[in-house]
């Protein structure tokens, strides 16, 4: 027959009366050694109950919103054939010990005669390694416990044991538990990541930040990121620290190129919407990626290949009150001047308003950031993956060119353009960049 076991609250810490919030199994369920089956929750830390072996649970007899302490009986468990072994006389069982104590005394009395060294007392068999062992602290993964994701105290073991951290852990298990098999998926993703080269980026080692008092120095005011910022934020930084990032600088000539412009304001008008130098930017940048086709690509997500695409989508970086925000603009080549400027009209009125729609911030296969309208002569744009690179535009600057007879004033605009160097090449990154920029000198090489 099997034994039944009683079912307590191990050491918890100094916590008394800590609320049980989740009962994990049921009446007649079968459990396996270390299975939890009861979540509790202090002020500090979440913690499991664990099985102390494996068998078919009889009864649970806490609920939810039960409080418990140290040593308080939670359930019972039928203990499984192979772990009900014959125990020592001395050793009290839980459940039907009063029925056995009388064949046990007798017993050791045999034993004592045969053999007079006495049994080691229980203390000292408690502490043998095949008992099962108690569950990881939490301290011992190097978090705040409250910031821990609910796992058994074998998974916890487990994580310990192959470094990983359970925060990084995408658990499938009822309310996010991570089982044994997510943390085993975890770690063949972070194995293929490393060997593809694409490993992204939190787990460098690096100190945390220092945590400082700024009120203690003088006045302070704490104000909340916006929606865009904090969308934004975690794919900027992503995007920095897993592409290595190089930035090509250039100048344009684009004197006949804002005479142009400027003469075509009033057919613009006329067609209800402005010519910008940014319609100008967007013609030659297409024209420049026909021409260099490993620019309108993305790596796999292997990093073994590139994905080259035949459609030219455009994504334009457009500044609004919340953030950052880039509408993309497609088929780019199929358009011209005057169909652009409405589009990029349009797009831009709706990302200022905040009526953008999820879809028309996708699909793009280079991306523009201009900030010739505030100001500045060169930055590094950071490049918005999967794309391989991004364009930066500065405020042109009039100056003096020499000709060969004489200094002739020219309109020069500032080119930054910011290249994923595990596919690019430096060379071809300058080759790019003058191609743009000869097609912005002169407006004609846009028909050839």
């Amino acid at each position: 027959m099997s034994r039944t076991q009683e079912i307590r609250v191990p050491d918890i810490g100094d916590f008394e009366q800590v609320p049980v919030i989740d009962v994990l199994v049921s009446n007649g369920d079968r459990v396996e050694a270390e299975q939890s089956l009861v979540t509790l929750e202090s002020d500090k830390a979440t913690m499991d109950i664990p099985s102390p072996a494996a068998g078919r649970i009889v009864e649970i007899s806490v609920s939810e919103g039960a409080k418990v302490s140290e040593g308080d009986v939670i359930g019972s468990i039928a203990l499984d054939e192979e772990n009900d072994a014959p125990e020592p006389a001395d050793v009290p069982l839980t459940g039907n010990a009063s029925e056995k104590t009388e064949s046990a005394e007798g017993k050791e009395q045999a034993r004592t005669e045969e053999a007079p060294k006495p049994r080691p007392p229980i203390a000292d068999a408690a502490s043998d390694e095949s008992l099962n062992p108690p569950p990881v602290p939490f301290e011992g993964l190097g978090h705040d416990p409250s910031t821990l994701p609910h796992a058994s105290p074998s998974v916890r073991k487990l994580a310990r044991e192959l470094g990983v951290d359970l925060v990084e852990v995408q658990g499938s298990g009822r309310k996010g538990r991570i089982q044994p098999d997510d943390l085993k998926a975890h770690v063949k993703s972070r194995l293929s990541n490393t060997a593809s080269g694409r490993e992204v980026g939190t787990g460098f080692g690096f100190p945390p930040l220092p945590e400082v008092d700024f009120a203690k120095y003088g006045p302070v005011e704490e104000q909340a990121l916006s929606r865009i910022q904090k969308l934004s934020g975690p794919n900027l930084h992503r995007n920095w620290v897993s592409i290595p990032h190089v930035t090509q600088f250039d100048e344009a000539d684009i004197t006949e190129t804002e005479a142009f412009r400027k003469a075509s304001q009033k057919q613009a008008e006329h067609a209800g919407t402005r010519m910008t130098p940014l319609v100008f930017l967007i013609k030659a940048a297409v024209a420049a990626l026909k021409e260099f086709p490993q620019f309108n690509a993305s790596l796999s997500q292997d990093g073994q290949s590139l994905v080259c695409k035949r459609y030219f989508h455009v994504g334009v970086a457009v500044d609004t009150p919340g953030g950052l925000v880039v509408p993309v603009l497609r088929d780019c080549d199929t358009k011209g001047l005057i169909e652009l400027a409405l589009e990029l009209t349009e797009l831009s009125g709706k990302a200022r308003e905040g009526r953008l729609k999820a879809e028309e911030m996708k699909g793009g296969c280079f991306t523009i950031s201009s900030l010739g309208g505030i100001g500045g002569t060169a930055f590094t744009p950071i490049i918005n993956a999967p794309e391989l690179a991004i364009l930066g535009v500065s405020r042109a600057e009039t100056k003096p060119v020499w000709t060969g007879e004489g200094f002739e004033p020219r309109l020069k605009l500032p080119l930054s353009l910011s290249y994923d160097h595990r596919v690019i090449d430096g060379a071809a990154a300058a080759r790019f960049t003058r191609y743009l920029a000869e097609q912005l000198e002169d407006l004609r090489r846009l028909l050839l």
